[in-house]
């Protein structure tokens, strides 16, 4: 009984710590008191261009994306949203401005309550799924909200609750800023805003969301029901031109480690018990996010891969399962040092790198025809997805489908959905690992 007993309190004590990565660095436990992701052992100076000091387990990050949750993409969930009152507009900023603080704080609350619930969180699990990631907009830290800028409130109660009961089950949890302070894309909802153009590459907009993170940052390691939250998005998808988000290199992403290491010094956070820091990797485009960083230590990065959106991969089954399973999105080396262990030399791109979004969905115009309706083709789907998680579990630290759950009717966006059609199995550990042998 005492050895019971001090297992459990173990347990919980572990879990009471901040921030990890999957087998990297610290044990994580489940209800049950199962480790997910095996603490591996401590060393130093194992090679001398390596930055990590807890070499990676056997554990890949595989999770889901809680899409139309924070941030809502009306396109996703277009029942939700009308039901809401929110259809004739194309933004939560449109929508609360038009319906008045008061009525959008309701609705939004209401959908907050309702759009992932504890039974998600539960299921997300027994899937074998180990992470969740958060899109979240900067509006959440309300202090930091303008009485000319138009958002629902009262977020953040919901968000640490979500956060509660993720950790309960054993789910890694990244939260990802998708809504930057004047928007870091122009016309897209996935910012919180239809802003006409990118208004968040000025340094006092950068000023505001370090500020975010910083907040953010303080919650993640002194309130119980983050303990599960091991990384920080610092902004999705900036613009893809380095030339045109001036102050992303130089300004922000240096600005924003610093003020997350700030505050993690302050608490007196064990270096080990760091958060990981998150921009977007080299191959999305907006420029290399270590070019003017003040340290790589903790460091993660974002890979987002749509296949749906590259031109250069011709629309056919044979192409896509061909780019699948040999498009290597971290272009890294693995090397065995110990028996049992291994390093990814990061030499040729960033890593660690987890490709934070992706999805089964194909060009708006052959998406519906027969060669490539999901009612008819649940078997390439359900290849053509093995094959990529296969490939992004081989040659990153992982991988988060976009999204759970959507209105859609279409299980290329849901991850929920194409396990009920079987194109998903629901035990992630029983993939087809054979999905790019004749490839």
């Amino acid at each position: 009984m005492y050895l019971v007993s001090y297992i459990f309190m173990s347990a919980i004590l572990a879990a009471h710590a901040a921030a990890w990565l999957p087998g990297e660095h610290r044990e994580i436990y489940s209800l049950e008191g199962i480790n997910l992701f095996n603490k591996t052992k401590l060393f130093s100076n194992i090679t001398s261009n390596s930055t990590k000091k807890w070499l990676p387990s056997s554990s890949n990050i595989r999770g889901v994306n809680l899409g139309c949750l924070f941030v809502f993409e009306p396109w996703l969930a277009s029942d939700e949203w009308g039901s809401m009152g929110c259809g004739p507009y194309v933004s939560e900023f449109d929508c609360v401005s038009a319906l008045g603080q008061s009525q959008a704080n309701v609705i939004f609350q209401n959908h907050w309550d309702s759009w992932i619930t504890q039974d998600d969180i539960t299921q997300i699990q027994s899937f074998g799924l180990n992470t969740i990631r958060i899109p979240i907009g900067y509006w959440i830290m309300e202090s930091l909200v303008y009485d000319s800028e138009y958002f629902p409130q009262g977020g953040f109660q919901y968000l640490q609750r979500l956060c509660g009961w993720a950790s309960d089950v054993g789910l890694y949890i990244i939260i990802d800023l998708h809504g930057a302070p004047g928007a870091q894309v122009p016309t897209n909802p996935n910012t919180g805003q239809y802003a006409p153009s990118a208004g968040f590459y000025i340094d006092w907009q950068f000023d505001r969301a370090t500020k975010f993170l910083s907040w953010l940052t303080n919650i993640i390691h002194t309130q119980y029901y983050f303990r599960n939250v091991g990384m920080i998005g610092v902004v999705n998808e900036p613009i893809q031109n380095p030339d045109a988000v001036p102050g992303l290199l130089s300004s922000f992403y240096p600005n924003a480690y610093t003020a997350i290491r700030n505050v993690e010094s302050a608490l007196g956070v064990a270096s080990y018990n760091s958060l990981h820091v998150q921009p977007m990797n080299q191959l999305w485009g907006s420029g290399s996010p270590n070019q003017n960083m003040p340290s790589t230590y903790f460091m993660a990065y974002d890979d987002h891969r749509y296949v749906k959106w590259d031109p250069s991969v011709p629309v056919s089954h044979s192409a896509y399962i061909t780019d699948a399973c040999n498009n290597n999105r971290n272009r890294s080396v693995k090397v065995n040092i110990l028996p049992f262990y291994n390093l990814t030399d990061s030499s040729d791109n960033n890593t660690p790198t987890i490709v934070g979004e992706f999805s089964l969905s194909v060009p708006d115009n052959v998406q519906w025809s027969p060669d490539w309706h999901p009612s008819n083709n649940q078997g390439f789907y359900s290849q053509w997805f093995a094959a990529q998680v296969s490939r992004y579990e081989a040659d990153t630290d992982g991988w988060i489908f976009w999204t759970w759950k959507s209105q859609l009717g279409d299980y290329r966006w849901s991850y929920q959905d194409a396990i009920a059609a079987g194109v998903i199995p629901s035990d992630i550990g029983n993939i087809n690992t054979g999905a790019c042998n004749s490839f």
